[in-house]
C-alpha cells in the first residue's frame, strides 16, 4: 500500500497544485510541465487535483483568485515558511475605467455599452450646484442615487433611492445642491434639450 508520504516523497509536488490553479508564473510552467512529465508522484498528485479543479470552471474567476493585496501576503507567507522566494502573481491587472469630464461638473464612468440595443451604464458624479441639461428619454432610464442628493423635476433622491423614467417622458430639471453619484442605465438616444 502506497502512503501519503510516499505520494508526497517528491519536493515538486506542492508546485503541482499551484500549477494545475494556474497560479504558477508563466515563467515557470515549461519547467514544471517537464518535471510532471517524468516524475510518478506528481503525476499521480495531477491525476487526483485536475478533475476538483475542473470542477472549479461554473465558478466565477474572482471567487478563484485572490485579489492583488492577498496574493503578495500569501506569497510572503508561503516563502517565509518555506524558506523560497516569493512567487510572482500571474493574475492579470484589471483595468478600472477612467472618469471623463463630459460638462463643466459632470463626470462619468462608463461600465457597459449595449449597442445593439443603444443602451450605457455608467457612474455618473455632478458636484455641488450642479445641473444636467433637461432632457427627453428616448428608453427607459433607470437611475440609483449612491450618495449625495439629487432633484429629479420636483422629487428629492437620498442614497438609496432608485428612480425609473419610461420611454418618451422627460426631466425639466436634474440637479444636486450637495454633488452626488449615481448609477445610470439609459438610452444612448436621449435628447438633450
Amino acid at each position: 500500500m502506497t502512503s501519503v508520504s510516499d505520494l508526497r516523497s517528491c519536493k515538486q509536488t506542492e508546485l503541482v497544485a499551484v500549477y494545475v490553479l494556474r497560479a504558477l508564473p508563466s515563467s515557470d510552467v515549461p519547467d514544471i510541465q517537464a518535471h510532471i512529465a517524468v516524475c510518478p508522484s506528481c503525476q499521480d498528485e495531477l491525476r487526483r487535483l485536475a478533475p476538483i479543479v475542473d470542477s472549479f470552471d461554473a465558478w466565477p474567476t474572482d471567487v478563484l483568485r485572490p485579489s492583488q493585496s492577498l496574493w503578495g501576503r500569501l506569497a510572503q507567507r508561503i516563502a517565509a515558511e518555506t524558506g523560497t522566494p516569493p512567487l510572482e502573481s500571474s493574475i492579470p491587472q484589471r483595468t478600472e475605467p477612467e472618469w471623463e469630464n463630459v460638462a463643466p461638473g459632470i463626470s462619468c464612468k462608463l461600465l457597459s455599452t449595449d449597442t445593439a440595443n443603444d443602451r450605457v451604464s455608467m457612474l455618473v458624479r455632478l458636484g455641488p450646484g450642479v445641473e444636467y441639461p433637461p432632457h427627453t428619454h428616448a428608453g427607459l432610464e433607470e437611475l440609483h442615487l449612491l450618495d449625495g442628493e439629487l432633484w429629479i423635476n420636483d422629487r428629492k433622491l437620498y442614497p438609496g433611492d432608485y428612480n425609473r423614467a419610461e420611454p418618451g417622458t422627460a426631466d425639466k430639471r436634474v440637479w444636486s445642491e450637495t454633488g452626488c453619484t449615481c448609477v445610470l442605465i439609459t438610452s444612448t438616444r436621449d435628447v438633450i434639450a
